[in-house]
């Protein structure tokens, strides 16, 4: 079987870097995007630096001009997408009645904003095609109103939760699935930006599990999702979050 090709956003670091990782082992042809062109290459280089298997597009998902342009060089590199997974994300944790409104566009536009353009863009493509699986990452902060982190992080991770459903919908009858993922606290760079290590005990005292997610475990279930075999899987959402929120 022909390697599926997968786009990851926000895959220079974190957890879109050990996504871009998992669908790499799993193997899929790779391409990593940031709005850091340099890191981006960095991050390709470390899965596979001949270049055959992982490549570098710089993309800033709050403009649809750059979905537009990453498609159009994945393309003409490698002939076609197969997978899109929506991962770019700012994080603020402004108190509410802080946040100017300005700073909430800003958030919304590109965690909200992005993955609408990525679906739209990339969708629209798969659909012509006739093929194609998205996956988008949200958040437990979506679902509860966040904890550490700001109202308008949360809004927006609440938003993909309904994009997804909405993209789902129009994109079923082009064999085109769309799902999201809702981490809770994951072991990453992020979560311990926003939780100093003298809360961390606290934090874990509150996840039933007692521990934090694992970002392969992650990238693991986005490989699941992007199998030609998730063709009945649309419009869901997987809570991996150690047991803060049950439904």
């Amino acid at each position: 079987m022909t390697a599926q090709i997968a786009l990851v956003t926000g895959a220079a670091q974190g957890l879109g870097f050990h996504i871009a990782g998992r669908l790499h082992a799993a193997g899929f042809k790779v391409v990593l995007s940031d709005i850091n062109p340099d890191a981006a290459q960095q991050a390709a280089d470390a899965l596979d630096a001949s270049g055959e298997t992982a490549m570098a597009v710089a993309l800033d998902v709050a403009r649809k001009a750059d979905f537009e342009a990453a498609l159009n060089r994945i393309i003409e590199h490698w002939g076609a997408l197969h997978v899109l997974v929506n991962n770019a994300a700012v994080t603020r944790a402004t108190p509410v009645m802080k946040i100017s409104l300005d700073e909430f566009n800003e958030v919304v536009n590109i965690n909200l904003g992005g993955v609408f353009a990525g679906c739209q863009v990339m969708g629209g493509y798969m659909a012509s095609q006739g093929y194609g699986r998205i996956i988008n990452l949200s958040s437990l902060a979506g679902q509860n109103g966040g904890t550490s982190t700001g109202a308008h992080y949360a809004a927006s991770k609440g938003g993909i939760l309904t994009l997804t459903k909405v993209f789902a919908k129009e994109l079923a009858c082009d064999g085109v699935t769309v799902n999201a993922i809702a981490p809770g606290p994951i072991d990453s760079p992020m979560v311990k930006a926003l939780v100093p290590e003298e809360r961390l005990p606290t934090l874990l005292a509150n996840i039933p599990v007692g521990q934090l997610g694992d970002a392969d475990f992650i990238g693991d279930m986005v490989v699941q999702l992007a199998r030609p075999e998730a063709y009945f899987t649309t419009g869901t959402t997987w809570d991996v979050n150690g047991g803060l929120f049950m439904r």
